[in-house]
């Protein structure tokens, strides 16, 4: 894994944390514990603030930064879908941030709340907490349900799974 401390700035990583290899965490960065950091993924408090909580994911080859001076907020048990960026945003506990969105800087995606695959939750837009936004720029869709919270807390104990499973499984093939 690559960790890097920056003009001073160093990263605090929680316990049962697994940051892949191929990933950075560069700067001012806090991973909670039993985050997951999977492969290509960025994370860069070089110049901004990067927090995030619990049993949050961050999948593969995404990019979450800061502004100077400002903070990236991630809360508990996020979903940070595949190729995501994340830029000087606040994202509530519970979310799911679908693959390949973008969250702009200081837009919020409230608790519990979607964004859909692809979408783009441009400055300063907020996505209500439990809801469903889609598209470009993303509009409010629909409301979360029940048995989607019921679905989506056990695939977000999946990549909490791997967080403990990846540094004793993943082995290099030669």
């Amino acid at each position: 894994m690559s960790i890097y401390e920056f003009e001073g700035r160093l990263p605090k990583i929680g316990r049962e944390v697994y940051i892949h290899p191929s990933a950075d965490v560069i700067g001012l960065v806090t991973l909670g514990d039993g985050c997951f950091v999977g492969p290509g993924a960025r994370i860069r408090g070089d110049y901004g603030e990067i927090i995030i909580g619990r049993g949050t994911s961050i999948e593969d080859n995404c990019v979450v930064h800061a502004r100077p001076g400002d903070v990236t907020r991630i809360g508990d048990h996020v979903t940070i879908g595949h190729g995501c960026v994340i830029h000087n945003a606040t994202i509530h506990d519970w979310a799911v941030i679908g693959m390949g969105s973008v969250v702009s800087d200081w837009a919020v995606v409230g608790e519990w709340s979607v964004v859909g695959e692809g979408g783009v939750v441009k400055q300063r837009q907020e996505i209500p907490a439990g809801q469903i936004g889609v598209g470009v720029p993303a509009k409010i869709i629909g409301s979360v349900n029940e048995e989607y919270k019921r679905v989506w807390t056990e695939f977000k104990e999946t990549y909490i799974d791997l967080a403990t499973r990846y540094p004793k499984g993943l082995k290099p093939v030669k």
